[in-house]
């Protein structure tokens, strides 16, 4: 559903590597006020605003070389934060395993509005049933047989993407670095690898059951069965919930890359920021550009305008690449370099909405009340 432009404000909620920053806007996303940074000195890979059910609560993921990974909460917009040392999610004594950070929080489908999940490294998917106050790691993956045998990737053994169906079945599936895609049609009970199609590029096997590099997964509402897929080489599509995956990188520069974002309205648009390769992580050519499809990826575009082509050796993240849902669609993305650039008009033309902040590592976006 499009959200009505005159009663809302686009919050955008920026993760550094020294901390979170607020920034916040009239539908017209023209002039940004900004608040922060939030956890000064702390990494932040992961934040969410959660407004359902009237609530105005923030998470934050901060990462401090004291306290180690945690998850807090704020009920005014990051003035006041829960307290570092409640460890609410943490890993059973038994299971050998203790948190490192927390990639992601996500919530439910919308048909249960209490129900938030968390994706955290060393790779397990939690679940809280009372809005974030309590939380429980979900046992069919965390003692999944294939666990022994996972792989981490670079950035660690993570679970950083979790797509919940929007129908509210017991159907869900989350990806991992580097292990795959993994899906359930039970509620987390069981699990099973998705991952037909997808290469991996460094392994002898290039398709096995599992151990690819899955960088990112998006979904549109409107056509749940239908997802994207970045992977560590290679841009792909499923239209059956992951069961079968082709190509869809036809006309980029390069199909490795990180970020990748859905179109709020059109469930035929994704964006994406490509990199020249896993050896060189910058932009190819040195020009900073978001390729859209709006077809479902049977054909890219660059768009440009606004943007740096020239020396603009620039690299993208996962989650740094995010949508807002007014009418005329936001999208925004911040650099490892610290700058954070937004468009009012779906990615048709950018501006810089901040320079030399940390660098970064999650934008995500919300619509709040003005």
């Amino acid at each position: 559903m499009k959200d009505t432009a005159r009663e809302k404000e686009v919050l955008l909620l920026v993760g550094t590597m020294k901390g979170a920053f607020f920034y916040r806007s009239d539908a017209a996303r023209r002039n940004w006020n900004v608040e922060g940074p939030h956890f000064r000195g702390e990494s932040v890979y992961s934040l969410f605003h959660d407004t359902r059910q009237g609530r105005n609560r923030t998470f934050a993921a901060p990462t401090s070389p004291h306290w180690g990974g945690t998850l807090r909460t704020s009920e005014d917009f990051g003035k006041t934060w829960s307290e570092p040392d409640q460890h609410s999610v943490r890993f059973p004594e038994d299971s050998g395993l203790a948190l490192a950070q927390i990639w992601q929080v996500a919530p439910g489908p919308t048909s249960d509005p209490d129900l938030l999940y968390c994706g955290v490294e060393p790779a397990a998917l939690f679940e809280s049933r009372d809005a974030g106050n309590s939380w429980s790691p979900v046992d069919g993956l965390l003692k999944h047989e294939h666990r022994p045998k996972w792989m981490p990737g670079a950035g660690g053994l993570c679970l950083h993407t979790i797509i919940t169906d929007p129908q509210g079945s017991e159907r869900m599936l989350i990806a991992i670095s580097a292990a795959g895609v993994y899906r359930t049609d039970d509620g987390g009970r069981t699990w099973r690898a998705r991952n037909v199609g997808v290469r991996a590029e460094f392994l002898p096997d290039k398709h096995p059951e599992f151990g690819q590099c899955v960088h990112k997964v998006v979904q549109h509402p409107a056509r749940p069965e239908r997802l994207f897929l970045q992977n560590h080489w290679g841009l792909y599509r499923s239209d059956d919930w992951g069961e079968n995956w082709v190509d869809v990188a036809n006309g980029v520069p390069s199909d490795f890359g990180f970020a990748m974002a859905m179109h709020p309205h059109d469930q035929d648009t994704v964006y994406i920021v490509p990199l020249e390769s896993d050896m060189f992580r910058c932009t190819p050519e040195a020009k900073l550009r978001v390729y859209r499809t709006t077809d479902a990826g049977a054909k890219w575009e660059p768009l440009t305008s606004g943007l740096p082509q020239e020396e603009a050796y620039e690299t993208v993240l996962r989650d740094c690449l995010a949508t807002d849902s007014l009418d005329s669609a936001g999208v925004y993305f911040g650099t490892r370099s610290g700058k954070l650039f937004g468009s009012s008009d779906s990615g048709d033309s950018w501006t810089e909405i901040a320079d030399g902040l940390p660098p970064i590592v999650c934008v995500k976006t919300a619509l709040i009340d003005s």
